[in-house]
């Protein structure tokens, strides 16, 4: 049977013979890890259940990006496919794949997939890249092909061709970033495209958050659905999860696939937290050859859900993104993090286009500036400045500098072709992130 409708505890049996496996395997083939478990005194034999991975040193993603090769666990004449990751430091970590990896990489996507409803025979239209080294693009091909449903590689951007491709091929899935299915939108309105009756019924969503932490839609969510009434799937990963959570149509939080990770969630003391509190999600990759994580911090900070889903599994559900720790912002006595940001200026109907600035005063502390181009409207607040103010002091008690920015332009920042999704987020504080 498969593992994700068994119990709860038949699911952590499960895990925890796969991570006996996994810590020798790390342990023969690991440079890095055989290094740590030698510094550390950590005797393997002694990590026989999930409980036990709090003797094991947490892995940071400055270790992935400061002694890349020492994670490689196989030589390098068995790599077939190298992708970057994003990071705080001035060079990208190389993630390198054997071709076990990518079967594994599309079973991955397959589970995904099918989690979603997408069944053999669907076309799906793949609006996100897959050159520049973004692995997405590729699993997302990967997983459809191993799934027997149909694939079309039109890549991200360029609404002309995505209309064009879908009123030729009549797909009835597409996978994008959630806000460029308004950019869609809002260029088939102006060309007089019949979109509410197109073939497109379903949109699998990647990069931004769809829905609040009760799993109802966030202002994005309700605006994508309010103008195009099409399901939406969330999904969550990173290259360094090496798997994906994916809603199934319940849309009640990503399901997890426990073949492939072991997650766990800590606080700021790298202490496990209670269940059902937020923590950062902390990830034990499984089955991966070429270059396995071993209690990976994400950053990310989330929840999990353990009561069984509607559709059967009795996976662990993982909550929304609340946000990355990196990008905590303590503003005017207030803890922020973009995503409230961002929910903010979607609920603003006379703004066209925003970027959220990161920045640091003259007394070391966060500022924020937001910048906001306007929709080619007559309805528009007589004070623009101070309409953008008051609605930040009515959802998050604060109000930021605001920036008015020609359309144009901040659309060519935002949705920049060079960058793997839209731009929304600038980060220029004392080790900030350059754009995310």
């Amino acid at each position: 049977m498969d593992i994700k409708y068994t119990s709860t505890k038949e699911i952590k049996q499960f895990q925890e013979s796969l991570l006996r496996k996994e810590i020798s395997y790390l342990n023969d083939r690991s440079p890095f890890y055989k290094n740590m478990f030698n510094k550390e005194g950590v005797d393997i034999r002694k990590i026989r259940t999930l409980e036990d991975l709090q003797y094991i040193p947490f892995t940071k993603k400055s270790d992935l990006q400061q002694y890349n090769e020492d994670f490689l666990c196989v030589p390098k004449s068995q790599l077939v496919d190298y992708v970057t990751t994003s990071g705080t430091l001035s060079d990208p970590a190389t993630y390198a794949l054997t071709d076990k990896d990518l079967d594994r990489l599309a079973y991955n996507e397959k589970e995904s997939f099918a989690c979603a409803g997408t069944k053999p025979g669907d076309l799906v239209q793949l609006m996100t890249t897959m050159d520049k080294r973004f692995v997405a693009g590729l699993a997302y091909f990967l997983g459809i092909r191993k799934l027997g449903a149909g694939i079309i590689r039109v890549g991200n951007g360029i609404p002309e061709l995505q209309w064009d491709t879908i009123q030729r091929m009549k797909p009835d899935t597409i996978i994008c970033v959630p806000s460029f299915i308004l950019k869609l939108v809002e260029y088939a309105q102006e060309h007089d495209i019949d979109y509410q009756n197109s073939s497109v019924k379903k949109a699998v969503c990647i990069g931004e958050n769809l829905r609040n932490q009760d799993f109802s839609l966030n202002i994005l969510g309700k605006h994508i659905r309010e103008a195009w009434d099409i399901e939406l799937i969330s999904t969550y990963a990173s290259t360094e999860l090496g798997a994906t959570f994916c809603e199934c149509p319940y849309g009640k939080g990503g399901h997890h696939l426990p073949e492939l990770v072991i997650c766990e969630l800590v606080d700021d003391n790298d202490r496990v937290v209670p269940e059902g509190e937020v923590g950062e999600l902390v990830v034990t990759n499984i089955g991966l050859e070429g270059m396995p994580l071993l209690r990976f911090r994400t950053g990310d900070l989330v929840r999990f859900h353990y009561e069984p889903c509607a559709c059967g599994r009795k996976t662990m559900r993982i909550s929304p993104l609340l946000g990355r720790k990196n990008q905590m912002i303590k503003f005017k006595g207030t803890t922020l993090y973009p995503p409230s940001l961002f929910d903010v200026l979607e609920d603003i109907p006379f703004v066209s286009c925003y970027q959220v600035v990161l920045l640091n005063n003259i007394l070391g502390t966060d500022d924020i500036l937001v910048r906001v181009s306007l929709t080619n409207t007559n309805d528009l607040p007589e004070d623009i400045t101070k309409a953008v103010k008051d609605k930040f002091r009515a959802k998050v008690r604060v109000a930021p500098e605001v920036e008015i920015v020609s359309d144009a332009v901040l659309k060519a920042e935002v949705y920049n072709e060079k960058a793997r999704k839209a731009v929304k987020l600038v980060d220029k504080r004392t080790n900030g992130l350059t754009g995310v």
